[in-house]
């Protein structure tokens, strides 16, 4: 994998609103990745840029059990619910009331 890759995926995130969330196939589809959701999950957890808001990128359920959530887990949901993401009563993001449409 290039740096050129993970840089296309995090200018996709970049563009994610607060308060909206998009799932890995999402941002690899829209970074020109065709099944490229496990390289964009690798690239979420490479970063170190506080500038690519990797907390709004969910797993395809609207999971946050996710690459960017292991080091401290929780970290994840409580940055989601601060930018008022809608949670559903199973834990996972309800991506029907804020999912992003690049």
């Amino acid at each position: 994998m290039s740096g050129g890759t993970f840089e296309r995926i995090y200018q996709v995130v970049r563009q994610i609103p607060a308060g909206q969330a998009a799932t890995y196939g999402q941002v690899a589809r829209a970074a020109g990745l065709v099944r490229g959701a496990r390289i964009t999950g690798y690239a979420m957890a490479a970063c170190r840029d506080p500038a690519v808001p990797c907390h709004r990128v969910v797993d395809r359920f609207g999971g946050t059990k996710t690459a960017f959530d292991r080091l401290a887990p929780g970290t994840q949901r409580t940055l989601l619910e601060a930018e008022g993401i809608p949670f559903r009563s199973d834990g996972t993001v309800d991506l029907d009331r804020c999912r992003w449409t690049p």
